[in-house]
């Protein structure tokens, strides 16, 4: 089946299938989170992006495989409640953003600056520090040698504007970054956020000066 991006709590996971990479997208939570499991098709091994909520959920997805590594993309309560749970009953090891790993209260293993890499099996993410929404905000860019770009954007870009941002200065640091980090890459690049339906740069792009003339 094609993939749609589209997930509902309760409701099955979307998968999106690359040559290299597998791409499940499951929604829990209260606050609609998503969550991804990635998982490189040479070897399986699985990482877990943002164990957000209901543990149990999420670990019928990862399945007896484990996982090997949880990134947290940024420090907000909803996108770490099954955290622990996860890590224990996993025993994988905890990535978040430098500056914002001590607002989350499980410790974190890999502290994560910009341009740093993690990698599941034998694919590479390519870290990008994003700062506005949170201090240390994450994005993960895999740049699929055989198509275009995916990048998982936290809570940083959803379809329709960046992330939410509470002072002006927070706002224009998060668009600086987003059009320095993210939006270089090329229109095809489709990017999966903290909630909700999935986009693509292109699709976004020709708003990005009126996202700028309204402040959010």
């Amino acid at each position: 089946m094609t993939y749609s991006g589209r997930v509902t709590v309760g409701g099955p996971a979307d998968v999106h299938e690359l040559k290299d990479l597998m791409i499940t997208k499951v929604a829990v939570g209260p606050m609609d989170n998503n969550a991804y499991l990635l998982r490189c098709r040479a070897i399986d091994e699985q990482l877990l992006i943002d164990a957000a909520n209901d543990a149990e959920t999420l670990l019928g997805t990862i399945g007896d495989d484990g996982i090997a590594s949880v990134v947290t993309t940024h420090r907000h309560g909803d996108h770490w409640q099954a955290l622990a749970e996860v890590v224990a009953a996993t025993g994988a090891r905890t990535h978040a953003g430098r500056d914002d790993a001590d607002g989350i209260p499980v410790p974190t293993d890999v502290l994560v600056d910009d341009g740093d890499t993690i990698r599941v099996g034998q694919v590479e993410l390519t870290a990008r520090h994003l700062v506005g929404h949170t201090p240390g905000s994450i994005a993960l860019v895999y740049d699929d040698p055989h198509g275009h770009p995916h990048v998982f954007t936290g809570d940083c870009l959803f379809p329709g504007g960046p992330g939410r941002t509470t002072r002006p200065e927070d706002f224009q640091s998060l668009m600086s970054g987003l059009e320095e980090k993210v939006f270089t890459l090329p229109d095809e690049t489709w990017f999966y956020p903290g909630h909700g339906n999935d986009s693509s740069l292109g699709a976004e792009r020709p708003h990005l000066r009126e996202w700028r003339a309204r402040g959010w």
